[in-house]
């Protein structure tokens, strides 16, 4: 029977199942499509990226003696279309059955649903092989409970598979979690080495996105490319990230700085999201490493960066899951506002703005902060629509796949789920950023300044934002501080705040 199998671009798990035999009657298709290059317009990092590594897949896969069919984006049989090619394919070699890995989008999903419902031969679908949890286990962890707790799924996780527990009951080091030690700003005082690069050159592939005209964002140097487009260059960056950086990860990963744009960060994420590695496997290393190098590194460095793999990334993924189709259109907060243009160009007098938005259009990537309490903190400030946020975040982003995209955008970012991932609004004045990062040092507008024209406009449109929401957000526990402090302002201050607040959001052009 002669088979035809399905790889996406994102299911580059060269461990999986499917490899470990080779069948002269198997056929493996991937494709560079415009379906996927123009749903969103990407960076161009992010196409070269994945592209790259795609094509890297394939060869490795050919090399052991699989049957590989793979079309470039200008490829002459290739329509740009997935079920236009795969119906193709099964005319052409007289396909008998079609197989295909889960998606991990659902727009992909539903998009083989459907066309394995109109072809007439007999498909069958494989998990990935990838992640620690089914699409399923969300829901059957959380069935009867009112809320959905991150901490509660992580300990669950901690306990499944036995990850730094004593006797598979209690969590190592006394604490689930260290993350009140995961909270300093970098001053420079810890010296952080070079940044582990695999330098080619992608003039190919440029020159490629540029005759069939593909928009994308963000810059790129063509000989310059430095991100990880195969296993064995992942795993170095995983080791480079175990002998380098977890020494000081949990101290400083929420830090910011103008000069360093990764600080310890693994920069492991485009790596699994592409599944050139598994989390499991990451998670098992840094164990192991830890383990070996106790009296260097202590628990709270290597705590912090299993919670935000076996914790974060598979809660948002299995949170994806629960709450898709549906998700992806909720706007609790009742947001409108269209997104600044200088998200696109980087061009504010904001310096924390400048800097997080020029990184991520130079390089691709900004961490966690930088999205969450940069970029995010204004976007949700300004009452912005999700829809907007979600495009920017989904395109710009090099890791960005819509599963771990949306659930943290519109999720945690902009809480625009009202509540289901996040707590709380994830919102703050310039003090928090002054205090986690250097930005404000330079900066066009004074951080100390609550009012006027040099003001930071993070203050007013903190106040503003409260204000506005207060009947949507005063009923939640963990802003009645901030709300008994806002009925404690007198009527002038506030009356200020949000005159500055609706002029910053009316006209975004002037800051």
């Amino acid at each position: 029977m002669k088979k035809l199998r399905l790889i996406l671009g994102d299911q580059l798990n060269s461990q999986h199942s499917w490899f470990r035999e080779v069948d002269d009657n198997t056929i493996y298709f991937m494709a560079e499509m415009r379906q996927e290059t123009n749903y969103v317009t990407h960076h161009i990092q992010k196409i070269v990226a994945f592209f790259l590594s795609m094509r890297s897949f394939a060869t490795s896969l050919k090399e052991k003696g699989h049957n590989i069919i793979y079309y470039q984006l200008d490829t002459k049989e290739n329509s740009g279309v997935l079920p236009f090619n795969l119906l193709d394919l099964i005319q052409k070699h007289k396909i008998k059955k079609f197989e295909y890995q889960l998606p991990d989008e659902y727009r992909l999903d539903h998009q083989l649903k459907e066309f394995c419902k109109d072809i007439k031969i007999p498909s069958t679908q494989f998990d990935t092989e990838h992640f620690m949890t089914s699409r399923e286990d969300m829901k059957l962890f959380f069935e009867g409970k009112k809320q959905f707790t991150m901490e509660y799924f992580y300990r669950y996780m901690r306990k499944r598979y036995d990850i730094m527990m004593l006797n598979k009951k209690d969590p190592e080091g006394g604490k689930w979690n260290f993350d009140h030690s995961n909270r300093n700003k970098w001053k420079g005082d810890d010296f952080i080495p070079p940044k582990k690069d695999f330098i080619k050159d992608v003039t190919t592939i440029t020159s490629l996105l540029e005759k069939e005209n593909i928009k994308t964002i963000g810059k790129i140097h063509p000989k310059q490319f430095t991100w990880p487009t195969s296993r064995q260059e992942c795993l170095g960056i995983l080791d480079y990230f175990c002998k380098h950086l977890l020494i000081h990860f949990g101290t400083y990963q929420d830090a910011m700085h103008t000069d360093e744009a990764y600080l310890f960060h693994s920069n492991l994420s485009f790596a699994m999201n592409s599944k050139m590695v598994t989390p499991q496997e990451v998670v098992e290393k840094v164990i192991s490493y830890w383990r070996d190098h106790k009296n260097d590194i202590d628990i709270a460095q290597v705590e912090g960066f299993v919670r935000q793999i076996i914790g974060w990334r598979e809660y948002m993924r299995g949170m994806y899951w629960l709450k898709m189709p549906e998700y992806k259109k909720l706007n609790k907060l009742n947001n409108t506002n269209p997104l600044p243009e200088f998200y696109w160009t980087g061009n504010t007098k904001m310096n924390c703005l400048k800097k997080a938005i020029g990184q991520s259009l130079q390089l691709g990537y900004a961490h966690h902060i930088q999205r969450l309490m940069i970029t995010g903190n204004y976007a949700l400030l300004t009452m912005t629509h999700p829809d907007e946020v979600d495009k920017w975040y989904l395109g710009i982003y090099a890791d960005a796949i819509e599963w771990v995209e949306i659930t943290n955008t519109r999720g945690m970012s902009q809480f625009a789920d009202g509540g289901l991932v996040a707590t709380k609004p994830y919102v703050s004045s310039g003090s928090y950023i002054n205090k986690m990062s250097n930005y404000c040092k330079g900066c066009f507008y004074k951080v100390s300044k609550k009012t006027g024209e040099d003001s930071c406009p993070f203050n007013a449109l903190y106040w503003n934002f409260l204000d506005e929401k207060r009947t949507l957000l005063q009923g939640n526990n963990r802003m009645s501080m901030m709300y008994r402090l806002l009925d404690k302002m007198d009527r002038e201050t506030l009356m200020n705040y949000r005159k500055r607040a609706n002029d910053i959001i009316s006209h975004p052009e002037k800051y």
